[in-house]
């Protein structure tokens, strides 16, 4: 391993011991961060080309929600590159994750992702959300810098099994995309998250059907 590898290893394994994660899943998370420096110097799938900035603002970012997905089968909408689907699926190999991406180059890499990382519990959905004819399949959908709650649900709520819910990662002020909501909807919970080395204010929104009175 090279110096440059080993401190983001050290880095990690930081990252995944704040987060309370198992240091066992470094080797698969670095394999990923890996492919994606790669990838991203010809495909440009991501803004943020520096390693150290992806560990930081692209897979623990990610992780930070992993206490509360704990559904069986998740949607990732509009995930571009896999986030936070791959860095999900890899810490959570029993639970079926898809991630949606109608962007080409960006399905192609998260095939290669898929294969390489042998990730048996993830699959590609090289689509539109509201194009994806899986209705009532998910226990949960996520989609973390797609659009507000309501675009959100506008074009993924249709996946949700009836008890299922949307997990979405947003920053500090969200009063406004809550009140957008439709009445069929309704916020389950807002739980503060930490990702470990950035000083960004997040949290994940809980939202689900509302109860039919």
């Amino acid at each position: 391993m090279n110096p440059e590898n080993h401190q983001l290893y050290a880095d990690l394994c930081r990252g995944l011991d704040a987060l309370a994660l198992d240091r066992q899943h470094a080797g698969k998370l670095l394999d990923y961060l890996d492919l994606l420096v790669r990838w991203n110097k010809t495909y440009n799938l991501t803004a943020i080309r520096d390693p150290n900035d992806m560990l930081g603002k692209h897979l623990l970012d990610s992780l930070a929600m992993h206490p509360y997905f704990t559904q069986a089968s998740l949607a990732d909408l509009g995930t571009g590159p896999g986030l936070p689907g791959i860095p999900l699926a890899i810490i959570r190999p029993e639970a079926s994750v898809s991630l949606v991406e109608s962007n080409g180059k960006k399905a192609r890499f998260l095939r290669e992702a898929v294969r390489q990382l042998g990730l048996d519990n993830a699959r590609v959905i090289e689509s539109r959300a509201e194009a994806v004819a899986e209705a009532g399949c998910y226990a949960a959908i996520t989609a973390r810098a797609m659009d507000r709650l309501a675009g959100i649900l506008a074009v993924g709520g249709h996946l949700l099994a009836p008890d299922g819910i949307l997990l979405a990662m947003k920053g500090p002020r969200i009063a406004d995309e809550i009140a957008e909501l439709d009445a069929c909807w309704q916020v389950r919970a807002i739980h503060p998250l930490h990702v470990p080395g950035l000083d960004a204010e997040r949290q994940l929104v809980v939202v689900g059907h509302a109860a039919r009175p």
